[in-house]
């Protein structure tokens, strides 16, 4: 504890391809460190899992000290590590737990391990504060796309309300990007072509709306495959691509599917709160859309900072301070990676 008595904890990240280091006591984020390997992914249009583990080895240490000096704090500070312990890249989540393994049984305090995603939710609580009594979250990432009725973060179960059945939002932005030569990350890409295209111009299939249709599921393999004949047809007769309007109609499309399922499960729990997080959460286009339509609908709206969107380590440092404060009993260091872990809970179980 600090001479405050409060907890000082430690978030570790490094489940894809960004490596951070979060530090939060008591609900607020006193400082956090940030590196990336997405420039060294771009030639390959996307992640590769070698590359990624060998830029956490690389980044582990400077990132650490970068959010240490961040903070304004020394390693013996520290009074709890958190860190992911899945899901993500197998390779890539075994290097920040191996480093939040080390911190921890250096500095002999407890290990928790975290969900990935419960880590975006709670990366809300930074900004906006602790999370209502019951509130539905989106959670919308290259890896993932779910709906989930989320009550206490830590001490309830979380419910999937749906989830993708295909690629996950993110992943489209990726792959239809590429389609369009706008290279890797496709989120910031597509984003950036958009703005001087028309979301009309093309009339991009909206899976699942359909009343007889799972009402909180989505699908984007067929968006995506829709961009690539409209793509392919206009090449094939020799007319030019317009970018910018294929960028806007597929980002448009999207958008439409994300917020309208949301919304549609706010409603149907009689709830008056929506969240929405990861990486896509950051995208302009989706923040203006789902605040214009959760206006209209008299429902709170939610979103952290882009800065909070994207993975680091300070949202798995929340969810160390929120599960240290509820009173959790610590991993400790048997807790392994479980790259492909489902969100039940905040806390990832030990090993049986």
């Amino acid at each position: 504890m600090t001479s405050s008595g409060s907890p000082v904890v430690l978030g570790v990240e490094s489940s894809c391809d960004e490596t951070g280091f979060g530090i939060v006591s008591e609900g607020t984020l006193l400082g956090q460190g940030l590196a990336s390997s997405a420039s060294q992914h771009a030639e390959f249009g996307g992640v590769v899992p070698e590359i990624a583990a060998r830029a956490h080895v690389e980044a582990a240490v400077p990132t650490l000290r970068i959010a240490l000096a961040d903070a304004g704090i020394e390693t013996r500070d520290i009074t709890h590590v958190a860190a992911t312990s899945g899901p993500g890249l197998a390779t890539a989540v075994h290097v920040g737990l191996a480093a939040a393994k080390s911190v921890a049984w250096a500095l002999d305090v407890p290990l928790y391990g975290v969900h990935h995603l419960a880590g975006h939710a709670a990366a809300d609580t930074l900004e906006h504060g602790p999370l209502p009594e019951r509130s539905v979250v989106l959670i919308v990432s290259g890896g993932h796309t779910s709906i989930l009725a989320i009550g206490d973060l830590v001490r309830d179960p979380i419910e999937h309300l749906g989830d993708t059945l295909d690629d996950a939002a993110g992943e489209a932005f990726d792959k239809v990007s590429r389609l369009l030569g706008l290279g890797y990350p496709g989120g910031p890409a597509i984003s950036r072509a958009a703005v001087d295209g028309d979301p009309q111009a093309f009339a991009f299939p909206r899976a699942l709306l359909r009343p007889k249709d799972a009402p909180f599921t989505f699908s984007f393999s067929g968006l995506k495959t829709a961009v690539a004949r409209t793509v392919e047809k206009l090449e094939r007769a020799g007319e030019p691509v317009p970018v910018a309007d294929i960028a806007a109609s597929f980002e448009q499309a999207v958008v439409d599917v994300l917020v309208t399922k949301a919304l549609r499960a706010v409603r149907e729990r009689s709830l008056d709160t929506l969240v929405i997080v990861g990486g896509v959460a950051a995208n302009a286009r989706l923040r203006a859309v789902a605040q214009e339509r959760c206006d209209a609908a008299g429902i709170t709206l939610r979103i952290p900072p882009p800065r909070l969107c994207t993975d680091n380590g300070a949202m798995i440092a929340a969810v160390g301070d929120l599960l240290v404060r509820s009173g959790a009993s610590p991993s400790g260091l048997r807790i392994a990676a479980d790259p492909s872990a489902v969100l039940h809970g905040a806390q990832l179980p030990l090993p049986q």
